[in-house]
C-alpha cells in the first residue's frame, strides 16, 4: 500500500510517500510545496492545489493520511492553514484517493511513542523507521510521520476481532 501524508501549511507544505512492504516501510518520495511568499494568498492557495495534483498523478497512492486542525492562539494563521488544508483536500477528492485525518498528539505517540514530542524527536524517529540517513526537511518529516501513523493505525484496525 502507498500512502500520501501531508503536512498542510500556506507557506510550506510537507509531503511523504510511503509504502509498506511485507515487513518494513519506504520512503518512495518526500519534498516541500513552497508557493513563492511574493505571490497573493489565493495563488499560493492553488499552486498547492495544483501540485498535490501532480503528486498524487505521479505517484497514484491508494490513501492519503493528513494532519487535522489544531487549536491555535493566532486566528489568521488557523484560517490560513484551513485554506491549505482545503487545496490538498480537494486535490484528494478529485483524485479519488481516500482520506484520513490525523491529530498531531495521534501522530507523535504513533511514530516516537510520546504525544508531546519535538519536532526534531519526530524526524529522528522517521529517519530511523524508513532508514534514512540524510537530515529531512521538518516539514518533510511530518509528513512523513503522518503517512507512518496512517499505516500503523490501518494495520491495528485489521487485526481488531
Amino acid at each position: 500500500m502507498l500512502v500520501l501524508g501531508v503536512d498542510p501549511g500556506s507557506r510550506v507544505t510537507g509531503y511523504g510517500l510511503v509504502e509498506k512492504g511485507c515487513r518494513r516501510f519506504t520512503c518512495v518520495q518526500a519534498g516541500l510545496i513552497r508557493p513563492p511568499s511574493t505571490s497573493p494568498f489565493y495563488k499560493r492557495i492553488h499552486a498547492i492545489f495544483e501540485s498535490m495534483l501532480e503528486i498524487m498523478g505521479r505517484y497514484e497512492p491508494g490513501e492519503m493520511a493528513i494532519e487535522d486542525l489544531f487549536y491555535a492562539k493566532n486566528i489568521q494563521s488557523s484560517l490560513k492553514l484551513g485554506h491549505a488544508r482545503g487545496a490538498v483536500l480537494i486535490a484528494a477528492v478529485q483524485c479519488n484517493i481516500p482520506i484520513f485525518e490525523y491529530t498531531p498528539l495521534e501522530i507523535k505517540k504513533s511514530v516516537v511513542g510520546y504525544g508531546r514530542a519535538g519536532k526534531d524527536q519526530v524526524r529522528s524517529m522517521v529517519q530511523v523507521i524508513l532508514g534514512i540517513r540524510q537530515e529531512l526537511p521538518l516539514d518533510a518529516s511530518d509528513a512523513l510521520a503522518t503517512a507512518i501513523c496512517h499505516i500503523n493505525w490501518t494495520r491495528l484496525e485489521s487485526v481488531k476481532p
